[in-house]
């Protein structure tokens, strides 16, 4: 029998930006299960436009809130981020930035997102998003750990996963842009709030 925790991840919401529409979260053939709302923002630079081909960079923060899991002592929500800078073992850690190549319209992203539970655990995501007409596909697995940067020393940091290693993620995602015309402009979107439903799964 397949068991699934949901968790939300806020990695593919930020490519969501690319996908351009609102679509629902994903649906896990499974007993059980739960899942957390995402609300965010993601920063570009640059932006994707109107080029399919073009590329472009991005980072993401976000609060993870309402979440509910088929696994006992799971939290119930955090915060999210790529891209960005973090607290992380009492230090400020800029996280790498997570690049992409595409549209408003179409395209594919990848990065690695660092979710930080309510009960203090952490998990590592390294993730791909897909992106089509009206929506984006994510997956990724939970890894055991990221570099980020000391922002005071420069130094390298290393961020470890103890909670959901080995999970698979999904999901499916909606944005937000506050000025569609971006889409239309050389510099392409600046920045986008980001709503959902994501989640993280593992058999059982």
């Amino acid at each position: 029998m397949r068991k699934f925790v949901r968790l939300s991840l806020v990695a593919g919401a930020t490519a969501a930006v690319i996908g351009g529409a609102m679509v629902a979260g994903p649906t896990f053939a499974a007993p059980g299960g739960g899942e957390c709302q995402l609300d965010g923002t993601a920063d570009f630079g640059p932006g994707p436009g109107v080029d399919p081909s073009a590329t472009f960079a991005y980072g993401f923060q976000g609060t993870l809130s309402g979440c509910n899991s088929s696994e006992s002592g799971a939290p119930a929500g955090g915060n999210i981020a790529a891209g960005k800078t973090i607290t992380y073992n009492g230090a400020t850690v800029i996280l790498p930035q997570a690049t992409g190549t595409g549209s408003c319209a179409t395209g594919t992203t990848a990065g690695t997102a660092v979710a930080q539970w309510n009960d203090g655990t952490t998990s590592v995501i390294d993730y791909t998003t897909t992106s089509a007409a009206a929506g984006v596909a994510l997956q990724g697995t939970v890894v055991a750990s990221a570099t980020g940067t000391d922002a005071a020393t420069g130094a390298p940091v290393t961020i470890t996963t103890d909670r959901y290693l080995g999970d698979g993620a999904a999901g499916l995602l909606a944005f937000e842009v506050s000025d569609p015309t971006q889409c239309n402009t050389p510099g392409g979107v600046t920045t986008a709030g980001i709503q959902g439903v994501t989640g993280i799964g593992h058999q059982s």
